[in-house]
């Protein structure tokens, strides 16, 4: 079943989700939480160059932090440098191109970007991709989890030991409100049994994105972790993989600006750090990662195999 056709999801949607539940929401936006400074503190966004990525980064730019664009694109990723340094007068925005479905390739990066720099006081796992039809990456693994999943892991696990000695250190992954139709799977992660639904395995990514924050939040206590849910946005992601809800729902959508607040909040408020790590939150609140009376709960023991079959699959692309 497509995921805006599963009617709880879709109504919850309609009610927390659109442009008019943001604005609803913001009424109640505390506005010192976001007057700070960001000069002195370093961001890694990746997909940075659209979306709610770009406007992140915007964001944090004119707050004066310096900011780390992981883009695929360069033409791209060079012309929303551009247009950040011209917007905000902050010229501390550097461009790093990288494929995160080239699972080696992301690997090789994280580590000489721990050669290289000195301090990354907060990672943001953006950068998200939902395919039409499965498709395998030149190691063979299917590249939504590739993506989503596997190249997120590959990221927090090599960045920790830069994070864990930069003040304040926070990782904060955006996901999707797709994830609360799906209880997280370990057997099919490459998505080789059954028909294909592109939609429904980015919302199971989504969920392994939920269970993964979680997880890291209580081996690595000094940094915050935390996931989030834009709301319904409109991208070019979501117009170019869902383009019969993109069409119909776009009146409703939020802005890229209005998706990447929470991200913003999360990445420089003190009010966020107050909170619990590892939860999930909605329009600067945290909020269940589950619908009410929801089938979509895992077991401990089932979250730690996930963790430790995203180890060894991780650890056999580790470069050596």
């Amino acid at each position: 079943m497509s995921l805006y056709r599963n009617s709880a999801w879709f109504l919850k949607g309609l009610t927390e989700f659109t442009k008019g539940s943001y604005e609803a929401s913001s009424k109640r936006f505390v506005e010192k939480d976001l007057e700070v400074s960001a000069a002195g503190k370093s961001f890694m966004i990746t997909g940075a160059n659209s979306g709610i990525g770009k406007a992140t980064a915007m964001a944090i730019a004119k707050k004066g932090g310096t900011i780390h664009m992981i883009c695929r694109n360069k033409d791209k990723a060079e012309e929303a440098r551009a247009e950040i340094v011209k917007e905000t007068g902050n010229k501390e925005i550097y461009v790093h191109i990288l494929d995160l479905s080239e699972t080696k390739k992301v690997w090789e990066f994280a580590e000489a970007f721990k050669k290289k720099y000195k301090t990354l006081n907060v990672l943001i796992n953006n950068a998200g991709c939902m395919m039409t039809k499965r498709e395998v990456n030149a190691e063979g693994l299917e590249k939504s989890f590739a993506i989503n999943s596997l190249a997120v892991y590959i990221l927090i696990k090599s960045l920790i030991p830069l994070l864990e000695k930069s003040p304040d250190p926070r990782v904060i992954t955006v996901t999707s409100g797709g994830m609360l139709v799906q209880k997280l799977r370990t057997g099919n992660l490459q998505s080789q049994r059954g028909r294909y639904d592109g939609t429904m395995v980015y919302a199971q990514n989504k969920r392994q994105q939920v269970v993964l924050t979680e997880q890291f939040a209580k081996a690595h206590t000094n940094i915050h972790f935390s996931v989030m849910h834009p709301g319904w946005v409109d991208t070019p992601m979501i117009a170019n993989a869902m383009p019969d809800f993109h069409s119909s729902m776009k009146e409703r959508l939020r802005t890229p600006e209005q998706g990447a607040d929470t991200v913003v909040w999360l990445a420089l408020a003190e009010a966020a750090t107050t909170k619990p790590s590892g939860k999930f939150f909605q329009d600067r609140k945290m909020v269940s990662a589950h619908l009410p009376l929801a089938w979509t709960h895992s077991s401990q023991l089932e979250d730690q195999k996930f963790m430790s079959v995203m180890e060894e699959l991780a650890k056999s692309f580790q470069p050596h």
